[in-house]
């Protein structure tokens, strides 16, 4: 069997849409699109907390290059990756979640394919860590990371999952 280049399976996303369905947002599924920004604009609007901002890539890839500052860390390639976005979605209804990767390429198939099935509130930061097609990417941009071990991704992404009041 061959296997695709890109590690989210077409099931996950497809079953995406039955979860989706059942979600408070259903409002916001009328007009899905997704948006782009700029590493710049999303560090500001993370700090802002006008965004969630969601690194997709791989734990070792968070490693080599660290992690965006202000953004959590949701492993694409899990199972729990669908459903972790649903949740932040019902959490925070009103923030559009922007996705960042290593070069913009996974979070345009990504963000592409949960506005197909009705996502809301999408941002592709098309650039990526490193860089593309797109732009020179946050790291080329001097913006700020933070180390990316596992541990300190989990205690970032906890604290958005899970504020304290």
């Amino acid at each position: 069997m061959r296997r695709s280049s890109c590690p989210i399976s077409r099931r996950s996303l497809l079953s995406f849409g039955a979860a989706f369905a059942l979600s408070p947002c259903l409002a916001w599924a009328q007009s899905a699109k997704v948006a782009r920004m700029t590493p710049y604009a999303a560090y500001e609007a993370a700090q802002n907390q006008d965004i969630v901002l969601i690194d997709i890539r791989r734990p070792e890839e968070w490693l080599q290059t660290g992690v965006a500052e202000g953004a959590i860390g949701l492993d694409m390639t899990q199972p729990g990756f669908v459903p972790a976005l649903l949740d932040l979605r019902q959490r925070y209804p009103d923030r559009p979640l922007a996705m960042i990767c290593r070069t913009g390429n996974r979070t345009n198939y990504v963000t592409s394919e949960l506005a197909k099935q009705g996502f809301p509130g999408l941002i592709d930061v098309s650039e990526g860590m490193v860089g593309g097609r797109n732009g020179p990417g946050w790291l080329a941009r001097k913006l700020p990371t933070y180390e990316g071990r596992l541990e300190a991704v989990k205690t970032r992404t906890e604290a958005v999952l899970n504020p304290k009041p």
